[in-house]
């Protein structure tokens, strides 16, 4: 069963890097109105749940419309990924529009061998931004194995471009601050639910949410500066547009839990910024603190 899924996966990403990006991004829209008109489907489900918890204050016909706009992104996101990883690395970038606001101070940092962490959360095309830097700086990107058997092509993709591809186990962290060591720059997505042994709460659109604290222990311990960036993915197929924002009091936190929040603070104005392109699908607040009520999803 997993031979024939991953068999699939990868046809359909092979088949995706076929179509130029407006068309991907067309199919990838249907897709998405599709799974917004069947009720009961997970993804919809999900996304709906988290939508009405980090939103109570936006009329429900409004959180619809959202909701209906977010997938269609979601689907996007998807068929994007077939060109993203599989096109040549000038076609890739290309599609990045405009320079990136703010790089110089990224570039700065690479040049004094300071070393940096760039954290990429789960907006926009986040493959895009780490295929854009990985093009310009030296890059360790930490990813997560994925449950979908597709780990050997996203490696791939993700590095082709100079990026260097490490796991969340001990030799990728230890790969991390090699990097660190080295002045170069890490690419980790910050937004990920660690469980409820590998990290600590934070507020997230005001909900208490586990949070790593792996980039907060790393920012503390080197006071190295931290970056957030996304790419936004543009209209019609357009490509993207790159922002990147220093978050300075991430580093500069008196304590553990604070860094925490600030890097939370810093991914939700982001995603405040551009709420239809986050990834809502995603359980992030499927871990709770003791003796709080469970959240159903």
């Amino acid at each position: 069963m997993k031979l024939k899924r991953r068999a699939l996966l990868t046809g359909l990403l092979r088949a995706t890097a076929k179509l130029p990006l407006p068309l991907a991004h067309a199919v990838g829209a249907g897709f998405g109105w599709l799974l917004w008109r069947i009720p009961g489907n997970p993804v919809r489900t999900i996304a709906e749940r988290n939508l009405a918890l980090c939103f109570p204050e936006v009329p429900c016909h409004e959180r619809d419309a959202l909701l209906c706009w977010n997938l269609q992104e979601t689907g996007k996101l998807l068929c994007e990924l077939g060109p993203l990883w599989l096109w040549s690395g000038e076609r890739v970038l290309k599609l990045v529009r405009d320079s990136v606001a703010g790089e110089a101070m990224l570039a700065e940092a690479v040049r004094q061998k300071t070393g940096a962490i760039l954290l990429t959360p789960h907006l926009g095309s986040w493959e895009m931004a780490g295929l854009y830097y990985s093009s310009r700086h030296p890059l360790t990107i930490l990813y997560r194995p994925s449950r979908l058997g597709l780990d050997a092509m996203s490696r791939q993709g993700r590095g082709r471009l100079g990026g260097k591809v490490v796991a969340t186990d001990p030799s990728g962290v230890r790969a991390l601050l090699a990097a660190l060591r080295d002045g170069e720059v890490l690419g980790i997505l910050p937004d990920q639910d660690p469980g409820p042994e590998g990290g600590v709460f934070a507020p997230f659109f005001g909900i208490p949410a586990s949070t790593m604290t792996l980039v907060s222990r790393l920012a503390l311990k080197t006071k190295v500066p931290v970056f957030l960036t996304w790419a936004e993915r543009l209209p019609r197929g357009q490509g993207f547009r790159l922002h990147l924002r220093a978050l300075p009091e991430v580093t500069a936190a008196r304590s553990l839990e604070q860094s925490a929040a600030a890097l939370n603070g810093g991914v939700e104005a982001a995603v405040r910024s551009l709420p239809a392109q986050y990834l809502w699908a995603y359980k992030r607040f499927k871990t709770r603190p003791p003796n709080a009520p469970e959240l159903l999803y």
